[in-house]
């Protein structure tokens, strides 16, 4: 099969396991029939892979990839331990991993505990798979459902051990503001997820941004934190990169559920 003929199969299969335009299942529909617009934290990008990514996605996706057509119907709370990862083991869950980085490096240094990417961009997600693959990380899986409404809708409370939000869409207009996903109610929903003691690490280049999460996590009385220390084990991202290379300095914070 030609390289273009797989990208093309491959992105097909990546859209049929992502079956909501929106990334949730049960989409909200107006009287005659459309998708609800509803405030998302994330636009959707392209869905073409190269072929190294559509390589990794043929092998691994049917085992490591879970998306809408995988969370309708299932019984709230969902024991995604149980579900996706067959074993018991503390919980760490990134929101919008990108290509992997994070997610691959953390696993294959943490062979114990199981690790949760969300992620709706297909090219990431495969990205990720590839990196997994590489670094012989079988601790890690991937869902391509919109993490918000998965949190919200699927988790049960105390079930997360860490929760990583790392150089999140800043939607720096401020009309676009009402799109971060940093905002009340997920906040509060985010941090009832958290074991007691648990973690919530954050990153942004946008200092604006920064501000703005200082702000609406003081309105959260179950966390506890602020600017912190900048996470030892976070890898320096091509998101990380891009804005260093625009003069935008990363800023770091952490909060704890109390």
């Amino acid at each position: 099969m030609e390289p273009n003929e797989i990208t093309n199969r491959q992105g097909k299969l990546a859209r049929s396991r992502n079956a909501s335009p929106e990334g949730r299942p049960d989409v909200r529909l107006t009287d005659d029939g459309r998708p609800m617009r509803e405030v998302l934290s994330y636009a959707r990008r392209g869905s073409r892979f190269t072929s190294k990514q559509a390589h990794a996605w043929d092998r691994l996706a049917e085992r490591w990839v879970y998306g809408t057509t995988d969370v309708e119907g299932v019984e709230a709370p969902l024991d995604v331990n149980a579900a996706w990862f067959g074993r018991e083991a503390p919980l760490y869950v990134e929101i919008g991993s990108g290509v992997g980085e994070t997610t691959a490096s953390y696993a294959a240094a943490h062979p114990e505990v199981n690790v949760l990417a969300f992620e709706v961009w297909m090219p990431g997600v495969a990205d990720t798979l590839a990196r997994l693959d590489a670094v012989g990380a079988t601790n890690a899986r991937l869902c391509t459902v919109d993490a918000a409404w998965s949190l919200t809708e699927l988790f049960a409370p105390g079930s997360i051990t860490e929760l990583w939000t790392l150089f999140p869409d800043p939607w720096h207009k401020v009309r676009h503001h009402k799109r971060r996903l940093v905002n009340q109610p997920f906040v509060s929903v985010a941090s009832s997820r958290l074991v007691e003691g648990g973690a919530w690490r954050l990153a942004t280049d946008w200092a604006d941004y920064a501000d703005h999460i200082v702000e609406v996590m003081a309105t959260e009385p179950t966390l506890d934190g602020g600017v912190s220390e900048r996470w030892s084990e976070r890898p320096v991202t091509k998101f990380e990169r891009r804005g260093l290379a625009e003069d935008r300095q990363p800023v770091d914070l952490t909060y704890r559920r109390t």
